[in-house]
């Protein structure tokens, strides 16, 4: 990424993933930020422990994503769900409850910079992070959910899209 007003820019993040060739593309992704990376639960939990991080990015499968969420929300630490195998919308709700910023697929890893950068601009300018993820990818829920997926959870949708929070 080659924008000079990134917020990105010398962010400290912790990147979780224990796909080894996921965690290095992040790295090359996300080349001005200072990544500190973890490829299982222990070291990761250990690195939030001891690490204060402007961001992370959890894998949810293999990792323990879910625990490690709980764990950055307890230090304030925004966390970014980005997942493959767990790609449904009982990830994404809990991801939502338990209080990630956002929930990306492996399949927008390319775009991750670009992704993180509107994401942290838009919260900057005060819009809530979800609003943004639907607004830019809502299509790429309802293509890989069903149209009438949110009607699974109605009652959690209705209150959620009312401000994007819960």
């Amino acid at each position: 990424m080659t924008q000079s007003n990134s917020f990105l820019k010398d962010k400290h993040i912790l990147a979780v993933d224990d796909e080894p060739d996921v965690i290095e593309t992040i790295q090359e992704i996300l080349e001005q930020a200072n990544v500190d990376v973890a490829q299982d639960y222990e070291t990761a939990s250990q690195k939030i422990a001891q690490t204060q991080y402007d961001l992370a990015i959890l894998d949810i499968m293999g990792v323990n994503g879910i625990k490690l969420l709980e764990e950055c929300v307890k230090k304030n630490i925004p966390a970014i769900m980005l997942t493959a195998n767990s790609m449904n919308p009982e990830s994404l709700v809990e991801s939502i409850k338990k209080g990630a910023i956002s929930y990306l697929s492996k399949e927008h890893l390319s775009a991750l910079d670009s992704l993180i950068n509107e994401l942290l601009s838009a919260k900057d300018q005060g819009t809530p992070p979800w609003k943004f993820l639907f607004d830019k990818l809502g299509d790429f829920f309802d293509t890989r959910f069903g149209s009438d997926w949110k009607n699974d959870d109605k009652d959690f949708w209705d209150k959620f899209d009312k401000n994007y929070y819960i």
